[in-house]
């Protein structure tokens, strides 16, 4: 939500470390009530994560995938929360600071606390690795368990290794999907303990193991497995199961680099106090990843649910510096309902046993209402205009928010009629002003060329952005046919306290002097100033022998696009959170930023030599600057839409009529000039793009090799239509 208090200084630090159920929680409580002066982060390795009580209902058919996943995208929007996509793999506990396994700079941390569930995976099983899938973390299971059944074999084998609560209901779970696909499932469940189902009452047991005997699901008792092959399982006896799918739900065991924290342990687990505090006061754990010495508990969600206020609220009192902390006391005993695949539930509590469909619809809504308190968030209140105020002050402001990235570019009629009165360079060494890319400079024999470019924040990620922003500034040294020389750094921060400024501006240098140095450049120097947000730019130098410009086009050239369109719509959709009707919101946004970290460096060193017309895809949309090919070359362009390539969700966020801001006054710059059906794709002609890909123009006989040489380098790349006679005018179909 939007809060005046979000425009005061920060000065502390909350890292949440994973996405698990208190986490998620408690960034829905934080958007509701911040703690004014800190920078919440959240780290996490992928952009939504799987509410557990639903995932038999998703095995068995009952639910969409989308429907048991928490978006953190949104939630953490929401929450005024930074959200960077990555595994911790560290503490630096003296210094205060995460480590992160894609080697991006340390997380600086006031406070921390951990979430990061628990994984059930057997590392030391022979060929596990290779040929199992472990029930958590969820997010790989549940992406094995749909290409598994897109198989659609007709007499699946599959084997469970693990009898306990989880691993009884996913067997019935998979009997019931597999069976109401028409196959005939072969259902194997292993157990090493005498017993299965150690950690349920007597009558809730009896009720389970008649579930599996109706469903037709063997069950081993006493064995253990001692390898996995492509075959299937042999058991420490000698025993054989033949398995198309193998999963663990044994061994839950804690991630294993807690190890190395140094903080006190219990099995792997950290030791939390009643007020869910670990032996270092700073950092807090809940969920799975915590032992609670005072009051042990089984692994199960609910304990997680039921910290997350405690949480919320200790971790204010840490980051106030005052107040008292509340302590954790959990519930001896819990409901658990236990789903048998069909739409039946087991309640097992004080050892009674019910089994009945009504229990089914009971968990039903339970879990549905969790899940709504994620997927209605509350509304973000509209921004109030003034009265009395200038004329025009409304339309200024638009309809909708500005964008970040290029979407907060000047739009191209404006800027051209802004730069039509300035003269032409009087030094014989400036080749070329504004117009192009990059300016061009005389250089003894060769050229240089000098280029500069900022970003409007779209994401509270310093480090992500650090990296857009150096390579949509080096694509434009890359159009001209030049190799990154050098580069000045310019920062606007937001207000933070000096120690917050001092490890944002680590993070940002960290991440663009790593970006610069793996295209041969060097940041050689800059400018920092303190603003209203965070923007960050570059200004780069480049060598090159020859100039490559956007003139040299001919008529029948093929068109090439190295990157899919749709950055400036998605990050549109982000900041209003109106998610894709095919996607998560969360995943079309990593793709979106996938996309945007891809270094173009590769896909220019392969077009420079054999392009005849080069530029880099950005503020102004593909048509904008396909168009500028076409005026500075003399030519006019046909588009085939259904070759474009497109980013996840763009297609549909397009249809659903979301735009970035620039978008309407890249439309209006293209009036009379583009003629294309009212479609979504043609929509999506006019989206800002941000560290987009390269539009070539190059001789038709080499679009196939070229591309060919792009794919392999894992390049997303598409001939997307073609040069023609002109004059400068564009037809899309």
């Amino acid at each position: 939500m939007q809060h005046a208090d979000r425009d005061l200084p920060l000065t502390r630090d909350l890292v949440l470390i994973g996405g698990g159920h208190a986490h998620a929680l408690l960034l829905r409580m934080w958007g509701m009530t911040p703690l004014p002066g800190v920078r919440l982060t959240v780290i996490n390795p992928d952009p939504v994560t799987p509410y557990t009580g639903m995932l038999p209902g998703f095995i068995a058919g009952h639910y969409q995938r989308a429907e048991m996943m928490i978006d953190l995208v949104p939630l953490a929007r929401f929450a005024g929360a930074r959200l960077i996509l990555d595994h911790a793999c560290g503490l630096d506990r003296s210094t205060r600071r995460v480590h992160l396994s894609s080697g991006r700079p340390p997380v600086a941390y006031d406070v921390a606390s951990l979430d990061i569930g628990i994984t059930s995976d057997l590392p030391k099983l022979p060929g596990f690795a290779d040929h199992a899938v472990s029930a958590k973390p969820l997010a790989g299971y549940a992406a094995r368990w749909q290409a598994f059944l897109a198989r659609g074999l007709a007499a699946p084998r599959v084997v469970i290794l693990g009898a306990g609560i989880g691993g009884v209901e996913l067997a019935l779970a998979t009997a019931h999907r597999l069976r109401s696909t028409g196959a005939r499932p072969q259902l194997t469940l292993l157990e090493q303990a005498q017993t299965a189902l150690p950690h349920i009452g007597n009558g809730a047991r009896r009720a389970l193991l008649a579930e599996l005997a109706a469903a037709d699901v063997h069950l081993l008792t006493g064995t253990k497995a001692a390898g996995l092959t492509a075959e299937g399982v042999t058991l420490q006896d000698g025993r054989q199961f033949a398995a198309d799918f193998i999963l663990s739900v044994a061994g839950a065991r804690p991630q294993d680099w807690l190890a190395t924290t140094g903080l006190n342990l219990q099995d792997g687990y950290v030791c939390v106090t009643p007020t869910l505090q670990s032996s270092d006061p700073a950092i807090f754990a809940a969920g799975d990843c915590a032992h609670l010495p005072h009051a042990p508990r089984p692994k199960a969600g609910v304990f997680a649910v039921r910290e997350a206020p405690i949480l919320l609220h200790n971790l204010r009192v840490a980051l106030a510096e005052q107040g008292r902390m509340r302590p954790y006391q959990p519930q001896r005993d819990y409901l658990k309902l236990v789903s048998t695949g069909r739409r039946n539930a087991v309640a097992d509590k004080l050892g009674l046993r019910l089994s009945h469909p009504w229990l089914w619809r009971w968990k039903d809504q339970i879990d549905r209402a969790f899940m709504a308190k994620f997927t209605t968030l509350p509304a973000m209140p509209a921004r109030r205009l003034p009265t009395p105020a200038a004329a025009g002050l409304a339309e200024a402001l638009g309809p909708k928010p500005l964008c970040g990235g290029c979407g907060a570019k000047v739009g191209a009629g404006d800027l051209a009629r802004a730069l039509a009165p300035l003269p032409a360079p009087q030094n014989p060494d400036v080749l070329s002003g504004p117009g192009d890319d990059a300016a061009v400079l005389r250089h003894g024999p060769g050229f240089q060329v000098l280029t500069t470019d900022h970003l409007r924040a779209f994401t509270a990620d310093p480090a992500l952005m650090a990296r857009i922003t150096a390579l949509h500034a080096m694509g434009d040294v890359w159009a001209m046919g030049a190799q990154p020389h050098s580069a000045l750094a310019q920062i606007t921060l937001p207000r933070l306290s000096p120690r917050l400024q001092a490890e944002t501006l680590r993070e940002i240098m960290a991440t663009a002097t790593k970006t610069f140095r793996a295209a041969g450049a060097d940041i050689v120097g800059g400018h920092t100033s303190i603003g209203a947000e965070l923007t960050l730019g570059f200004t780069v130098t480049g060598r090159a022998e020859r100039i490559l410009t956007k003139g040299g086009g001919t008529p029948g050239d093929a068109l090439i696009l190295t990157k899919p369109l749709g950055t400036g719509i998605i990050l549109a959709a982000e900041m209003a959170r109106l998610a894709p009707q095919d996607l998560l919101l969360g995943e079309a946004v990593a793709a979106a930023f996938a996309s945007m970290c891809q270094s173009p460096g590769e896909a220019a060193a392969l077009l420079t030599p054999v392009a005849h017309a080069l530029t880099d895809v950005t503020g102004f949309g593909l048509a904008g600057h396909l168009l500028e090919i076409c005026t500075a070359s003399g030519t006019g362009a046909i588009l085939d839409l259904a070759a474009l390539p497109l980013l996840p969700g763009a297609r549909d966020l397009a249809a659903q009529g979301m735009a970035s801001s620039l978008a309407p006054a890249n439309r209006a710059a293209l009036h009379g000039l583009l003629d294309a059906p009212d479609t979504p794709e043609t929509a999506l002609l006019f989206d800002p793009q941000t560290a987009g890909g390269f539009l070539a123009a190059l001789p038709a006989a080499k679009a196939t090799s070229t591309l060919a040489a792009l794919h392999a380098k894992g390049i997303t790349a598409a001939r997307i239509g073609q040069l023609t006679e002109g004059p400068a005018h564009i037809t899309a179909r």
